[in-house]
């Protein structure tokens, strides 16, 4: 189970519409459930104001006013300006709440062995990573149940455009329960009662002169 949850971590969004989620977040002191979001969306962002009543400022500076972002270094802060320039659908509130939503499905994808939803969500890298974990998984004859109990938080770790390439790392942390059953369905390892803390960093790339809107998610790694 360790090698397998290793490689889950290791081996690391886009939005398709129709994209489902299969599970929840819950609240730490109230024990309540909240869906996750069910598209990643970075294009959403909130209706542009009359032209007479924009202030004076260069393209998409009044969306980073409104959303501060004392919280990270500058390097970060000028990476997400320079993709917001080159993209003007890109909303980083929107981002960030897809990036969550994409983090839900991948990992859900992943523990069901749901090889086409990872194949439309990721890199062909990332991809092979989590192709070979799931065909370790089904050698062995073992199966997960695990579950994303919650995101306690996912905050922008990087941000660079490359190009025409614009990829963002996003931080998570998170309480995942772990379950391994063995073929007969007999629970060997883990316990639904005790979350475990993760920490990833996933790291989501796109064209940003590409019509589709899409991210895939092209890199994973440690927290």
């Amino acid at each position: 189970m360790d090698q397998i949850v290793s490689i889950v971590i290791l081996a690391m969004v886009a939005a398709f519409l129709g994209m489902r989620l299969y599970s929840v977040l819950g609240r730490r002191a109230e024990h309540e459930e909240e869906s996750i979001p069910t598209r990643f969306d970075p294009t959403a962002q909130p209706k542009p104001q009359a032209e007479d009543d924009q202030p004076s400022q260069p393209a998409n500076q009044g969306q980073f006013r409104a959303q501060p972002m004392s919280d990270v270094i500058p390097a970060v802060e000028q990476g997400v300006r320079a993709i917001a320039s080159a993209d003007r659908r890109f909303d980083i509130t929107a981002f960030l709440e897809g990036a969550k939503g994409a983090y839900a499905v991948v990992l859900e994808a992943f523990w069901q062995g749901d090889r086409e939803t990872l194949r439309e969500l990721c890199d062909d890298d990332v991809y092979a990573s989590f192709d070979a974990a799931i065909a370790m998984r089904e050698e062995s004859g073992e199966q997960v149940d695990n579950r994303l109990v919650r995101i306690e938080d996912a905050v922008i770790d990087r941000a660079e455009l490359d190009g025409r390439t614009a990829r963002v790392a996003v931080r998570f942390l998170s309480d995942i329960a772990m379950i391994t059953r063995d073929k007969d369905g007999t629970m060997i390892a883990g316990s639904l009662d005790d979350a475990i803390e993760s920490r990833d960093i996933w790291t989501f790339s796109r064209d940003v002169k590409a019509d589709d809107p899409n991210w895939l998610l092209d890199e994973t790694d440690q927290g």
